[in-house]
């Protein structure tokens, strides 16, 4: 089991920036395919970026050329860089490790004003 920890968000006007990490524990991080969601109040947890062991990314069309995930695995962390946010960005963004174990993390509140 791999456990998760988030930490970075905050409140942010619109078009300002953010980074969030994902710090997890364990040896096997950089064999871990891991992934951001998030979770908007009334809503579905959705896919935000997710990239594999071998660096490769993938993004949800609402944060494509805003938003940049990144790993450090000598640093076991997952970051996600977090640009032109917009209020519809407010959520809990939570990490997750994808593949081949599953995990998430508790979530940390990313709040965008207008």
């Amino acid at each position: 089991q791999v456990q998760l920890v988030e930490s970075g968000g905050g409140l942010v006007q619109a078009g300002g920036s953010l980074r969030v990490s994902c710090a997890a524990s364990g040896s096997i991080f950089r064999l871990i395919d891991m992934a951001w969601y998030r979770q908007a109040p009334g809503k579905q947890r959705e896919l935000v970026a997710r990239i594999t062991r071998g660096g490769s990314t993938v993004y949800s069309d609402s944060v494509k050329g805003r938003f940049t995930i990144s790993r450090d695995n000598a640093k076991n962390t997952v970051y996600l860089q977090m640009n032109s946010l917009k209020p519809e960005d407010t959520a809990v963004y939570y990490c997750n490790a994808d593949y081949p174990i599953t995990s998430w993390g508790q979530g940390t509140q990313v709040t965008v004003s207008s």
